[in-house]
């Protein structure tokens, strides 16, 4: 009894395994997308041609940063915060490129957080900003004026991530079209779960409407919470 129960849990850690390194897989072809590598660097190249030479060697130097910064964390279950948000940062800052300054963005790092070392898995929060970008603000009627806010903080030993936009609603997402469209934030959410429940991160996604003082819709909020992990030297700190 005790040598099947053994080889239960063996055979049941070795699919989890299995699975994670798929998804992590699929999450690493889903962020570099070649439709997002194609038009980040044609919008280098109109730079290059129309505008500033500096300009356009400035996001150059932004985009080749984050492809190494993608690649390396490529296959890592774990990478620190301030990693994370150097490539999260540059990826938005190229949206903005190729989207012309359709939107402005923030990120919010609450007091409590010491970036540097706090534990994330990488390759989480970063579709969830595209699709904030890609099937929110960019759908709506005015083609400038989006905002996109990212908070990051903590309650009492919780990880929380909020991605907060002033684009349209669910139900003008899924009229246009774009809701279908949602593979990466699948991808990303799926591996979240699976790294919950290998490390007991009790992790959750919530998925809620803004409200402004008429209670009228005027944007989104995702939010994403886990056990806040932290690494060895932190805790010298």
């Amino acid at each position: 009894m005790r040598e099947r129960k053994i080889k239960a849990a063996t055979a049941k850690e070795m699919t989890m395994h299995h699975t994670l390194v798929n998804l992590e897989l699929h999450a690493f072809q889903a962020q570099m997308d070649p439709h997002f590598i194609f038009n980040s660097l044609n919008a280098i190249h109109h730079y290059i041609l129309t505008t500033s030479t500096d300009m356009a060697s400035l996001y150059l130097t932004r985009f080749s940063k984050l492809m190494r910064l993608m690649i390396g964390n490529f296959n890592k279950e774990w990478v620190n915060l301030q990693d994370d948000l150097e490539a999260l940062e540059l990826y938005i800052q190229l949206e903005q490129l190729r989207f012309d300054q359709q939107f402005a963005y923030h990120v919010r790092l609450m007091p409590e957080i010491m970036h540097q070392f706090t534990l994330v898995p990488p390759l989480i929060i970063q579709p969830f900003v595209q699709y904030a970008i890609w099937h929110r603000i960019l759908q709506r009627p005015q083609k400038n004026g989006g905002r996109l806010y990212i908070i990051i903080g903590k309650q009492e030993d919780r990880l929380y991530i909020q991605v907060e936009d002033n684009g349209v609603d669910a139900v003008e997402a899924a009229e246009s079209g774009e809701q279908s469209q949602t593979a990466g934030v699948d991808i990303a959410a799926e591996r979240l779960y699976m790294m919950s429940e290998k490390y007991h991160m009790e992790a959750s996604i919530d998925t809620q409407q803004v409200f402004d003082d008429q209670q009228q819709c005027c944007g989104n909020r995702i939010t994403i919470s886990m056990q806040h992990f932290a690494t060895r030297q932190s805790l010298a700190v």
